[in-house]
């Protein structure tokens, strides 16, 4: 159940949820979605580059949930579960370690289910936090 904290919808959810409040949850929504936007696009940038395999392209078990696509690096869930992390996590410092134990959970999750390398996830990660200082930089 995790791992899907990290998908399309609940992230977009999670994201725009508060958009129309007045207050520190409305920043975070406005950084949760454009880190969420740019991190998705240089996700799939990279994915369609680079076009690594998954796991299950190897011997090895089965994945144990549905493979998104047959790209595996980097890691959209984690990317995306992280963007959401760090908009958040700005806008309301006292949120911040919470949310980031919650995304780098999400994370863990997609290498356990078998659907990532661990670099994969990594990269993710580092892209999403790097969007999401873009971001801030240009607010």
């Amino acid at each position: 159940m995790v791992t899907h904290l990290g998908g399309t919808g609940t992230s977009l959810l999670a994201a725009a949820a508060p958009w129309l409040r007045r207050d520190a949850w409305h920043d975070g929504s406005r950084m949760a979605l454009s880190s969420l936007v740019v991190s998705h696009l240089l996700v799939q940038l990279v994915k369609r580059t680079v076009g690594r395999g998954r796991p299950s392209r190897s011997p090895g078990p089965a994945p144990l949930v549905r493979e998104p696509d047959r790209f595996s690096f980097p890691s959209g869930h984690a990317a995306a579960a992280m963007s959401v992390a760090a908009g958040y996590g700005l806008a309301v410092p006292s949120l911040a370690l919470p949310l980031l134990c919650l995304a780098l959970l999400v994370g863990f999750s997609r290498v356990r289910l078998g659907v990532h390398f661990p670099g994969d996830v990594v990269a993710g990660q580092l892209l999403a936090l790097g969007a999401a200082a873009g971001v801030l930089l240009c607010a």
